[in-house]
């Protein structure tokens, strides 16, 4: 046998010349995907920036100390708000105020947030066909935080959504959630968490949810779902899909490569836990 290769190796046929070059494209087109989530495919256009540019200056009046805004921030305000100029520069200064008092380091650290970390309940790992990171949720992992309260679970949101807007890039803004909700029951059923989830995300990542696949969904998330469901608003409420169970991998694998799928869903990646990606 070793000979044999020795002499495919030495004279290549037609057949092999074909693989090799098969492969090397195959090789360029995982590379390709693998630096997706840096490459930048949304320019903004030329209506945009003309009211970024107002939206700007009026920032900066109201908010001397804001300085050096990103046009892709400004721009996921006005399109959260329809490009509405004074409605976009309202929610950009509540978030500014927000975010100085909420984060005034900056950022997030783990010690901040022990007893939700214990849950392990998030991972991030993958992107999806549009280049956008993909995080996993286990909702039957989350159970109230009687011990750090409400505020540290406010903290590991906004510690989570920081880690994935990261992975994002400029003109490649969104994230993918997958939200497993298997084993779901009463005891994960913490309204208050949810809303203010919830709030966080609509209020201060505006346009920052791409999509949210929700799968292995049990009968009674179904109460749950219609007290949360006045809260989301049209855009985000367009963005949430229930993945049929028999149509799991399927589903998933239209908006997620098999090589960038967890392998929990019939995929080839690992989950890493989201304060080690």
């Amino acid at each position: 046998m070793e000979g044999k290769a020795e002499t495919l190796v030495m004279k290549p046929n037609d057949d092999e010349l074909l693989s090799k070059q098969r492969m090397k494209q195959e090789a360029a087109a995982t590379a390709e995907k693998e630096d997706v989530q840096v490459q930048c495919n949304d320019t903004i256009t030329e209506q945009e920036m003309n009211k970024i540019e107002l939206m700007r200056a009026l920032v900066k009046k109201q908010d001397p100390s804001s300085k050096d805004i990103d046009d892709y921030d400004l721009r996921r305000f006005l399109l959260a708000r329809d490009l509405d100029i004074e409605k976009s520069t309202s929610m950009f200064l509540k978030y500014l105020k927000w975010r100085q008092s909420f984060v005034p380091k900056g950022s997030i650290s783990v010690c901040e947030i022990p007893n939700e970390i214990a849950q392990n309940k998030m991972f991030m790992q993958g992107v999806d066909k549009e280049g956008c990171p993909i995080a996993v949720v286990f909702g039957s992992r989350h159970i109230q935080n009687k011990l750090g309260g409400l505020d540290e679970f406010k903290r590991f949101i906004v510690f989570a959504l920081d880690k994935l807007c990261a992975r994002t890039s400029p003109g490649r803004e969104k994230f993918t959630i997958i939200g497993d909700l298997q084993g779901f029951g009463y005891c994960n059923s913490d309204v208050r968490a949810y809303l203010t989830a919830l709030s966080i995300v609509q209020d201060c990542y505006p346009e920052r949810l791409g999509k949210v696949l929700l799968v292995n969904v049990p009968y009674l998330f179904c109460t749950l779902w219609k007290i949360l469901y006045p809260f989301i608003d049209n855009k985000t409420k367009k963005k949430i899909m229930f993945v049929e169970n028999k149509r799991l991998t399927a589903t998933l694998l239209q908006d997620i490569d098999e090589n960038q799928l967890p392998e929990t869903y019939g995929g080839k990646l690992q989950l890493v836990p989201i304060q080690d990606a």
